[in-house]
């Protein structure tokens, strides 16, 4: 059985690099440090660190077991906080990571909306792409991650690694122009165009989508900035793809947009582990839900 403090001390050490550091943060000695690491070494037969200068670093099998260990400290710290809100020894807290134009549209009423129906409830979030809001998901770090796929195989594959996913809402996909270019709906007739790539996710459904209209497209440039890709395209620097969300979240006047026939992506909210959820994170579910389905629609603009 691995000893759970010797689990957090090389988590620290890897998260900082450096034995000073970590014995700083956990209050410890360094000698105290040192000496944990290499009882977790004699109780694993790994080699987990290595000298290296003044300092150390990790081996492979060290970074292998500091990753699995940040995941189980986080899930302990979870559940710590989950019973606490149960039994009543402190307030109950929910924490939710979520992809920028979430968090500019629908994000904020279903906080309004938790705040109302559970004034006592502290709800915390932050900004993260899909995939570093599943991994903070997976490490305990947040109890809901609001993420998107275009595709809901993957989604499915997804739930494969103890992720529960509920549909939030499927949103159509725009095609997105400067003023003044009236060539339609039709991809094809942009294959000469220079194109703007968004996140890893959004770029390989546009390369999909220009492949389907038989073309690969031209990447100019690559931001995961929604505005940014809004002002280059604006500028006549290329022309994208946008999802719903991002142009609900600011939309710039120099756009025609219009609805890709068949585009969609699925705004997904995911936890972790096995059901029954705990109170807090099914309120909050219950609250992203309710504010998804009052979202606005942006209108396909050719002015």
């Amino acid at each position: 059985m691995l000893d759970l403090t010797r689990l957090r001390v090389l988590a620290t050490v890897a998260k900082h690099g450096s034995v000073t550091t970590a014995a700083e943060v956990l209050h410890y000695a360094q000698p105290s440090v040192s000496h944990h690491l290499a009882r977790l070494e004699e109780e694993t037969g790994a080699k987990l660190v290595q000298r290296v200068g003044r300092g150390i670093r990790l081996t492979d099998a060290g970074r292998l077991l500091a990753d699995r260990a940040t995941e189980i400290l986080g899930r302990l710290d979870a559940a710590e906080a989950e019973l606490a809100a149960h039994v009543g020894l402190r307030e109950g807290r929910v924490r939710l990571a979520a992809f920028p134009s979430a968090l500019g549209t629908f994000v904020p009423a279903a906080a309004a909306i938790l705040a109302e129906k559970h004034p006592r409830l502290q709800l915390s979030f932050l900004e993260a792409e899909p995939p570093e809001a599943l991994q903070m998901l997976r490490a305990g770090n947040v109890d809901v991650a609001v993420v998107f796929q275009h595709d809901l195989a993957a989604a499915d594959d997804e739930g494969e690694h103890g992720i529960r996913l509920t549909r939030l809402l499927t949103e159509p996909v725009y095609l997105v122009v400067p003023k003044g270019q009236r060539r339609g709906t039709d991809l094809a007739a942009y294959a000469k165009e220079r194109w703007i790539a968004g996140c890893e996710r959004c770029r390989r459904h546009l390369l999909a989508q220009c492949a389907l209209a038989g073309f690969t497209p031209q990447i100019a440039f690559t931001t995961d900035d929604y505005i940014a890709v809004q002002a280059l395209v604006a500028a006549g620097l290329g022309v994208t793809t946008l999802p719903e969300l991002a142009l609900l979240s600011a939309r710039h006047p120099g756009l025609i947009t219009r609805a890709l026939p068949g585009a969609e992506r699925y705004v997904l909210a995911a936890t972790y582990g096995q059901p029954p959820d705990p109170p807090a994170t099914v309120a909050l579910l219950d609250a992203l839900a309710v504010s998804a389905r009052r979202r606005g629609r942006p209108a396909s603009r050719d002015r």
